[in-house]
């Protein structure tokens, strides 16, 4: 890269972690810092990741803290107090939100100019106080969103049709979390309309989004955290910013009329490029999809009224 990169991680837990690996892969970073409170532990895991940078990219790993955003492309948000079994996501606003309040402000006071990503759950509520607290421009602040949910329903799209997940293009929108639905008017699978692709039907496609909303919670039970999935997003996301690629991401992003809506986060499909947010992506929804947009944005207006 001809250009110097650097990514602050706040959070060395299995999801930072796992993101840390994932960016060293992509050889997208020259500077990674990691900042956790178990200051102890993150030395430990920067020495163990900066292991791997002679056998894939260079970058230098180190463990950090606050100051080192000063000249940080992107600050990456993992920390939180994870979801346990048989907790929403939503049950984690009062926890995370004092967490959240305590690393913006000194991210801010450190000088730092870049992007955020926020990772934290409820993510699309999370990623509305970061750019509350930080003051920032709304497109320099970006959740994960969707992305995960919309991964996970083309995994169930390509098992149930027995096709591979690269000819399908569908995603999911709305909160991260309970409310969130499948866009499917505008899916394609092969550039076919998926609701006319063979072997589809209204049943299938309403069983899909049932795996799709489970899935996490079936993967905490099993192992106890989810990390793989949102780790790589959030790789794809800091991607998109640092090489400019203006490509199109289901995120966490602010509306700002679209679908009717202002004044919050919700999942949507967005241009992410250097900078963040190019511009957010009004997808083309049914009269029912529309409305579990407007659910979406319900839920998550009520509990910003509750915390702001």
């Amino acid at each position: 890269m001809n250009i110097m990169s650097k990514i602050v991680l706040v959070g060395d837990g299995a999801v930072g972690s796992a993101f840390a690996y994932s960016v060293l892969q992509h050889g997208i970073v020259d500077e990674l810092v990691l900042v956790d409170l178990r200051k102890t532990y993150t030395m430990g895991d920067a020495a163990d990741l900066e292991d791997v940078t002679p056998m894939l990219y260079p970058a230098r790993v180190y463990a950090g803290n606050y100051q080192d955003a000063a000249d940080a492309d992107i600050v990456v948000i993992t920390a939180g107090i994870p979801r346990q079994v048989n907790e929403s996501r939503l049950d984690l606003v009062n926890k995370n939100r004092q967490i959240l309040a305590s690393i913006v402000q000194p991210i801010v006071e450190s000088g730092f100019s870049g992007c955020f990503v926020v990772s934290a759950n409820p993510v699309d509520l999370l990623t509305a106080l970061t750019q509350h607290l930080s003051g920032f421009p709304k497109q320099k602040v970006i959740g994960t969103g969707t992305a995960l949910d919309s991964a996970r329903l083309q995994v169930a799209l390509s098992r149930a049709l027995n096709i591979s997940t690269r000819g399908i293009d569908a995603y999911v929108l709305g909160e991260h979390g309970d409310s969130s639905f499948g866009a499917f008017d505008e899916a394609t699978i092969n550039g076919q309309p998926l609701r006319s692709y063979p072997g589809v039907t209204p049943e299938l496609l309403t069983t899909m989004m049932h795996q799709v909303q489970g899935k996490g919670g079936q993967i905490i039970t099993n192992k106890g955290a989810t990390y793989y999935g949102v780790a790589t997003s959030l790789t794809k996301i800091c991607q998109a910013i640092l090489l400019d690629q203006a490509i199109a991401l289901p995120v966490s992003a602010p509306l700002d009329g679209q679908y009717g809506l202002h004044g919050l986060y919700l999942g949507t499909p967005a241009i992410i490029a250097r900078g963040g947010i190019r511009a957010v992506l009004e997808a083309q929804l049914s009269e029912t999809e529309h409305q579990q947009m407007l659910a979406s944005a319900a839920t998550i207006n009520s509990l910003l009224m509750a915390v702001e």
